[in-house]
């Protein structure tokens, strides 16, 4: 019961406060910040006519394809990289100049490239989820224990079993890792890009429900990406507790 009520103090205290700012004294006007009354209102209305459940299954696959890609990209390329010291040195200047562009930077290319709809926003994705990606996942072999390597060499492995039952399961706790890191960031840069170039998903209802004012459905929007994270941060911290070792 603890593990429940003390980290809903918070949100409850937050709660109850908005609702005496908002409905009870009228200290914020509705246009500013609304009700949470009039946010549940709005998600009644947007669950009610589909619009929720299509825009959030929408931001969801999104999110997966490009994790998907990153991870297919980041996790190959961090091993590789961890491993051989060679192409670390060959790489590290290209990898130290992009890696710092923001994603968003990323976007008139995306459009101009690949057009507005799907492809665009899972190369934003990819572009800002593979590097935390192939970071941790570079890292996490550079760390495997040398004892293990030597282990492995002295009872007659060669690189290839080295690379595959030893440095590949002693990595997997900082490849999820990078996973974790590259949902959050995934999810921030698909609501980028569905503000700026596409015309459905959670960000383009954020983007049309505060241009409209409609202010109750815009949060709305950005809560159901703040459980999405949750969801899947929770995911994660179980995955990353069973391959520890």
């Amino acid at each position: 019961m603890k593990k429940i009520i003390i980290p809903s103090i918070l949100p409850v205290s937050i709660i109850v406060i908005w609702a005496i700012l908002t409905t009870f004294t009228g200290l914020i006007p509705q246009y500013f910040l609304p009700s949470p009354f009039e946010v549940f209102e709005s998600f009644e209305s947007l669950l009610v006519n589909g619009q929720l459940l299509t825009d959030t299954s929408l931001t969801l696959l999104r999110v997966i394809l490009g994790l998907t890609v990153s991870a297919a990209v980041g996790i190959p390329m961090g091993i590789i990289l961890g491993w051989s010291q060679k192409i670390d040195h060959l790489t590290s200047l290209t990898i130290g100049i992009l890696r710092p562009i923001p994603p968003i930077a990323w976007i008139p290319f995306s459009i101009l490239w690949f057009g507005v709809g799907l492809e665009s926003a899972i190369f934003i994705i990819f572009v800002g989820s593979v590097f935390p990606i192939l970071i941790n996942t570079m890292d996490g072999v550079k760390r495997v224990d040398k004892v293990l390597l030597e282990t492995a060499y002295t009872l007659g492995a060669n690189q290839r079993q080295t690379l595959i039952k030893v440095v590949l399961p002693a990595s997997l706790p900082s490849i999820v890792t990078g996973l974790k890191v590259g949902v959050g960031v995934g999810l921030m840069c698909t609501v980028a890009a569905e503000m700026i170039g596409s015309n459905n998903g959670l960000g383009y209802l954020i983007f049309t429900s505060t241009s409209m004012l409609d202010t109750g459905s815009a949060i709305v929007g950005m809560l159901i990406i703040g459980l999405i994270g949750l969801s899947a941060d929770y995911l994660f911290k179980k995955v990353e507790k069973d391959v520890s070792w």
